[in-house]
């Protein structure tokens, strides 16, 4: 191991694999931060993926495989021979296999489940129903359920009885249901270890637990989860019977996550996920795509400057400051744009709720635009020898085009929403282009009708 301390992490791997030495191989990745074993795997081929993961055994590299983004666990995994896949995927926790399983293409997905044994395919195929931004898309379906009629000395028996697969389950709590299969009760373990053996677990319970159905969205997780200081919170279906728990640790995780991939859709890589170990072709289309309709869109803009030829030709200084009002009342309606989409995560708004956005929107819009409208109409005014007209066409097209920005920024997201389209993708190239139109049209509009009137001559 001496030898090997001075290389990068991805060749002491290479090195301990290619020694085929398993345990040595184990201590290493434990002993590397996850960021670093991440790192590593960047550098693998497929060929040294399979061998790496043939000699860690399917236990270990699927507690590897957990440790890695879901998007490059994915590439990894779905060029390995599906038989080593099923057999990794099947020691993986529940959400981490469901999560996996819903990166993959559909076919490499059920070759990988076809493969597992029936009960846990199943119940990988129950997960992969949700939605990743909801409960029982970040759930986990190993919990420990009892009976109501059940006591306490029965309970702590089982527990005994089947401890070795109940400590890979990170139990916290028990759960209590009742004669009909809906969640009824909480045993927290202390309660249950200070109880006398004969009591009913009704008796030791705590009734009305809080729960979460498993169709709440990420932002009610989240809620839920500031206000109460549970490691995890049961999950039922709209029945009321338990179908799993959420940990506290993976919603955070998860709600890391959708921010990443809102980011990202928000910076323009379609689908919201992208890694640069990922195919060529794929990084290059999740772009091109976006780069296309961006392309589109500012064409569409800058033809209305086009139409506008005569005017920039009689005040070339409108060349100046149509950049500025463009790009300021840009920013002014991307401010709009990221409020608004943060509000519909946290549920705070509904599409619904336009009029009362618009309103809101309209009165920062308003003071913003105006003061700022002054100063650069400022500086058009002492810039350009005086010329008052100027200041006032400058001034003028900027406040009333800060209006528009903030209210398509604000509204543009609800209208995507209600139309089933993601409003991190579809707003910004939306704002930006009516931005830009209506912000050209404004200044040469009334750029012209000044000179038509001979303000600017």
């Amino acid at each position: 191991m001496a030898e090997l301390e001075t290389k990068e992490p991805w060749d002491q791997i290479m090195a301990l694999a290619q020694q085929e030495d398993a345990p040595a191989l184990q201590a290493y990745l434990r002993e590397l931060p996850p960021g670093e074993v991440a790192r590593a795997f960047t550098r693998f081929d497929d060929e040294e993926n399979h061998q790496i993961l043939a000699l860690l055994g399917p236990e270990a590299a699927a507690d590897l495989l957990q440790e890695l983004a879901d998007a490059q666990a994915a590439d990894i995994l779905e060029e390995l021979p599906p038989e080593h896949a099923s057999a990794i995927v099947e020691e993986m926790e529940s959400d981490h296999r469901a999560d996996l399983l819903a990166e993959l293409d559909e076919e490499d997905a059920e070759a990988i489940l076809q493969g597992m044994a029936p009960e846990e395919a199943q119940d990988a195929r129950n997960l992969l129903r949700y939605e990743e931004d909801t409960a029982g898309g970040v759930m986990v379906t190993e919990f420990v359920v009892y009976p109501q009629e059940m006591c306490v000395g029965d309970v702590i028996r089982d527990m005994r009885e089947n401890a070795e697969q109940y400590s890979d389950y990170g139990v916290q709590y028990a759960y209590v249901q009742s004669e009909h299969g809906t969640l009824i009760g909480v045993l927290r373990l202390r309660d249950l270890l200070l109880a006398p053996a004969d009591k009913k677990l009704s008796e030791v319970m705590i009734v009305n637990p809080v729960y979460l159905l498993d169709t709440a969205p990420l932002s009610e997780v989240s809620l839920l989860f500031d206000r109460y200081s549970f490691w995890c919170i049961p999950v039922t279906d709209e029945r009321g019977r338990m179908v799993g728990v959420v940990r506290r640790a993976d919603a955070e995780e998860a709600i890391g996550e959708e921010h990443g991939r809102n980011f990202l859709r928000f910076s323009g890589i379609i689908g919201g996920e992208e890694l640069r170990s990922m195919p060529l072709s794929e990084r290059t289309s999740h772009r091109l795509v976006w780069l296309c309709l961006n392309m589109a869109l500012s064409i569409t803009a800058a033809s209305v400057v086009l139409r506008h030829q005569h005017t920039v030709e009689n005040l070339f200084a409108l060349v100046f400051f149509m950049p500025i009002i463009c790009n300021l009342s840009g920013c002014s309606g991307n401010q709009a744009v990221a409020v608004s989409i943060r509000e519909l995560t946290l549920g705070l708004i509904k599409p619904k709720d336009y009029l009362r956005v618009w309103a809101q929107e309209v009165s920062v819009g308003l003071i913003n635009g105006a003061m700022l409208g002054c100063l650069l109409g400022g500086v058009a005014y002492l810039g350009w020898h005086g010329t008052p007209f100027l200041g006032v066409v400058v001034g003028g097209a900027f406040a009333l085009n800060t209006l528009v920005a903030v209210s398509l920024g604000g509204l543009v997201p609800l209208m995507l929403r209600a139309i089933k389209v993601d409003p991190a993708l579809g707003a910004p190239p939306i704002l930006t282009t009516l931005t830009d139109m209506c912000g050209f049209a404004l200044v040469l509009t009334f750029a012209r009708i000044a000179l038509d009137l001979g303000w600017l001559n």
